[in-house]
């Protein structure tokens, strides 16, 4: 027998190497709903407007800088390796427009929101927290004098958060599955902008949702540039080919211009958000409100 004391035992709670373990997995997965979902109601946000859309997206300003650096760097480099670098610099500037464009309708759209009469802060502009697009989004919110949101994941490359996001509402996830689960949890609408895979994962979970009925409500969906998703996705193809019903394009609009995607969005926020909330506060008649995805 020894009188040594034996030290307290960590509090379970504290015990870092438990919490970041295997068996400490549930409890992370939790924290990982329920931390975001104490700071929503903290900050008064009802629900959101997402925007999706590349990450390698720059601005008018940083796309032409950077081809003006490439055609300056002519003499250093192989005439293939000048080549491929003023390719991708010109196709940038092409591009960038998007940029300005998704700054534009957050802008937009922040303006019209945030005179919205309401206890809490509707359609609230929502990005996946990093560059390009989503960094485009929150700038147009911000300038707006909005909150904007940011949910952001740890990556390898691209994703920092962007400085423009609300910091209250600047959200960091590992697993993302949760990170879409909010996406999805708060959405009335969705904005999607050119991008590549993850873009494309999003747009068609969001509509394989929709089209399934998961969504307990419904969500304003604007597929942004037309003459890009032409060439990416062939919608009617799916359609000839009884992949889908033709009643499932209806699910979406095609638009080409921040004004125009505005009043799309304006007019479904307000035909199936608003306006019953306005017709059961009068003592008219109402559909009712369905503000929340199913579990």
């Amino acid at each position: 027998m020894t009188d040594q004391k034996l030290k307290p035992a960590p509090l379970a709670y504290r015990n870092e190497p438990f919490l970041n373990s295997p068996d400490g997995r549930i409890l992370r997965l939790l924290s990982e709903y329920s931390e975001p979902l104490s700071r929503f109601r903290r900050e008064q946000i009802q629900d959101t407007v997402v925007f999706f859309g590349s990450a390698r997206i720059h601005s008018q300003d940083n796309a032409a800088n950077r081809l003006t650096e490439v055609r300056g760097n002519g003499a250093q480099f192989s005439g293939a390796q000048q080549a491929k670098d003023m390719k991708q610099a010109e196709a940038a500037v092409d591009m960038a427009r998007y940029y300005e464009d998704a700054r534009r309708l957050a802008r937009l759209l922040t303006e019209w929101s945030t005179h919205i009469p309401a206890k809490r802060h509707r359609f609230v502009v929502t990005t996946g927290g990093g560059p390009g697009i989503m960094e485009a989004a929150n700038l147009g919110a911000h300038e707006a004098g909005g909150k904007t949101i940011g949910l952001n994941i740890n990556l390898p490359f691209e994703q920092n958060p962007n400085s423009y996001i609300s910091p209250s509402l600047n959200f960091e996830f590992h697993y993302f599955f949760m990170r879409k689960f909010w996406f999805a949890y708060l959405a009335k609408g969705l904005v999607i902008f050119p991008g590549g895979f993850g873009t494309l994962d999003e747009l068609f979970e969001i509509l394989t949702l929709a089209q399934t009925e998961k969504l307990a409500k419904k969500i304003v969906v604007v597929i942004y540039g037309s003459a890009y998703w032409k060439k990416i996705v062939n919608f009617e193809a799916l359609v000839d080919a009884g992949m889908i019903s033709p009643p499932d394009l209806g699910l979406f609009k095609m638009c080409d211009s921040p004004e125009e995607s505005f009043e799309f969005l304006k007019e479904g926020l307000t035909k199936y958000h608003l306006a019953p909330q306005q017709a059961k506060r009068s003592g008219e008649a109402a559909v009712p409100e369905i503000a929340k995805t199913r579990p």
